[in-house]
């Protein structure tokens, strides 16, 4: 049988000669999953039993061949939660945690206790699921039309054990809108990418579902529609707050201010990029 540490450095290699971007965290965090163990290199002669050993390097080759790590470990941290991830559904980023942080900082710093909120394109859960459990008195509704990422979107509503709504529906329609009312916060991370974009995506992006990618050509057509659309669930005063990709957030906060939306707030998240926005509904 081979030993961890000879197998962890075969793997690696592996992974850098296939010119994976981070292989030895990749490789750790294989090795940590099917070994059951945060720390598997503090006993590197320690062997690897034979069964073991095959499910390393199984999933070696599959990020190797452009898998998402998040995909082959099917689970992945969010906000300190975990999310059960595959494919069919977006993997929860760092990014989004500021989008999180803003809706939180938006309560807290206007005593709202027990918020209405609805998280649109909720894909995974993370951000309804999030909310739910840093403010336990919210009301919070996930909606999300996939058929592949309700499962996630259920498993880790369950997972977390969270007590969040969930409705299956479209975003864009006016019945899906018209459930819901008199909401004190509107959030989304909706797809935002260009028709360019979408053209040239990295191998492990190219896997995740277009649907929750694409934004249509200049990647602003859900926060076209959803502006006006939500505006109208929203409770006077109330907050809608955006994810956004990379210098969108003029063309984002024009929309929002052609809505009548007011106090439009822009926060960086932790590369220093504006991320996310939020606005009143006077």
């Amino acid at each position: 049988m081979v030993s961890r540490g000879e197998l962890y450095r075969a793997c690696q290699a592996a992974m850098e000669q296939a010119d994976i971007p981070d292989a030895a965290f990749d490789t750790m965090c294989i090795f940590q999953d099917c070994l059951g163990d945060r720390n598997p290199l503090f006993s590197p002669l320690e062997a690897v039993p034979e069964e073991t050993e095959g499910l390393i390097r199984s999933m070696t080759e599959r990020r190797i061949s452009g898998e998402p790590l998040q995909y082959i470990l099917g689970e992945w941290e969010f906000y300190g939660y975990p999310f059960r991830v595959g494919a069919g559904v977006l993997i929860p980023r760092p990014d989004t945690e500021t989008l999180v942080d803003a809706v939180i900082r938006i309560c807290r710093s206007n005593g709202i206790t027990a918020p209405r909120i609805a998280d649109l394109c909720s894909g995974s859960g993370c951000i309804a699921v999030t909310l739910k459990k840093e403010l336990p008195l919210a009301d919070v509704t996930a909606v999300e039309l996939s058929e592949e990422a309700l499962p996630y979107l259920r498993q880790n509503i369950a997972l977390n054990g969270a007590d969040v709504h969930l409705i299956e529906g479209d975003v864009l329609a006016e019945d899906t809108a018209e459930k819901l009312s008199g909401l004190d916060i509107v959030v989304s991370n909706p797809p935002y990418l260009t028709a360019e974009e979408m053209a040239d995506l990295q191998t492990e992006v190219a896997r995740e579902p277009a649907m929750a990618l694409y934004g249509g050509e200049d990647g602003l057509g859900f926060y076209r529609e959803l502006t006006p659309l939500w505006k109208r669930s929203l409770k006077a005063g109330g907050w809608l707050c955006y994810e956004f990709g990379m210098g969108q957030h003029e063309e984002v906060g024009k929309i929002l201010a052609g809505n009548g939306f007011e106090n439009i707030s822009f926060t960086r998240d932790l590369g220093g990029v504006i991320r996310t926005v939020s606005a009143v509904r006077p």
